[in-house]
């Protein structure tokens, strides 16, 4: 194989599509995973063959991104290409209730690899996974060259991370990049983030098996893209001969009420009827608009989301539609789904 990529947070939405783009372009992918009593691995199984069989194109390690002495020695061991680090807190309501814990994981973990590389004595590329909710209440659209106003301990976290990154490619010569990217979901989204939340309070409401769901400000506009196409562009940073930073996004707008809307109506539904408030969800301090201006990455990467708001509605419910009619999901009529105990809206 002719390159070698570590990516952390492989188990994620974003890394288990990085994993499966990587190696159809022939890669061989090392993941760092979790250790946990139980499986976590449900999105990436189907990239995974026994080492028995031949030199695997997926090899996952047990690892923290809190741990910097495992860190370097996983690189010295692996000896990566490329290192995309996606592994984070990523939650933005969750860490208002867990902020120390957001910090170290999704502000110094970044610091902890960047270190690690230099001590493993790596000659990499690294990708950090950077976030349209830095800029926070700078007015959209957001650039390269909007200033960032985090709105979150999520979103301060990640501006360290951010600028940790650019510290060590000028201080060090590192080959690292910033990958702002603006929201992007699939069906592979965790299930209390809110588009994942409504698509699935659709189908289940469509079909019987619940009444309504519970969601906050209706009112937040978010740029919304396809997650399989925002990994393309990660990659493709990584191929640039120096590195930069790049927004990622559609530069279209879109509320929370107006996703619900083309969710239900994708099955036959008002939405009105069955979305209530719940003031549970509304965040300290609000976002009110993150909408993208990504003409530097269509200009120096060659990449346009393609996908945009409706259709990536009706993706997210025709999967949940089929998985649940597959006998994927469990069949219960609660109020709400039991994952929902807390989300973004």
């Amino acid at each position: 194989m002719s390159k070698r990529a570590l990516i952390t947070g492989v188990t994620g939405q974003d890394g288990s599509y990085l994993a499966e783009l990587l190696i159809d372009r022939g890669y061989q992918v090392h993941g760092v995973i979790r250790r946990a009593s139980t499986f976590n691995t449900s999105r990436v199984d189907h990239l995974y063959r026994d080492p028995h069989d031949g030199d695997p194109s997926l090899v996952l390690h047990h690892g923290e991104i809190t741990d910097g002495s495992r860190l370097t020695s996983l690189l010295a061991q692996i000896r990566p290409d490329e290192v995309y680090h996606l592994a984070a807190q990523s939650h933005v309501r969750v860490s208002f209730d867990e902020p120390v814990y957001t910090s170290d994981v999704t502000g110094l973990g970044t610091v902890r690899l960047l270190e690690a590389i230099r001590g493993a004595g790596v000659d990499c590329r690294f990708y950090q996974a950077s976030s349209s909710e830095m800029f926070g209440a700078a007015p959209p659209p957001q650039s390269e060259t909007t200033p960032f106003h985090p709105r979150s301990p999520y979103a301060a976290a990640k501006a360290y991370g951010y600028w940790i990154t650019r510290n060590y490619r000028e201080s060090y010569g590192l080959y690292a990049v910033n990958g702002i990217l603006f929201n992007h979901e699939s069906p592979r989204r965790g299930s209390t983030f809110v588009t994942r939340k409504i698509a699935i309070a659709a189908v289940r409401i469509k079909l019987g098996l619940q009444d309504s769901v519970h969601l906050g400000n209706l009112d937040a506009v978010r740029d919304w893209g396809y997650a399989p196409e925002y990994v393309e562009a990660m990659w493709r940073m990584l191929q640039q001969d120096e590195p930069d930073d790049y927004v990622v996004a559609t530069g279209t707008a879109l509320s929370v009420r107006r996703f619900a809307e083309y969710a239900f109506e994708r099955v036959g539904l008002d939405w009105r009827e069955h979305v209530r408030f719940d003031p549970r969800y509304v965040r300290p301090t609000e976002v009110d608009a993150l909408v993208g201006d990504a003409t530097k990455a269509r200009e120096k990467l060659g990449w346009t989301a393609r996908v945009h708001g409706r259709e990536l509605a009706n993706i997210m419910v025709d999967a949940e539609l089929s998985a649940l009619r597959g006998g994927l999901v469990e069949q219960r009529r609660p109020s709400e789904p039991v994952t929902a105990g807390v989300t973004e809206w």
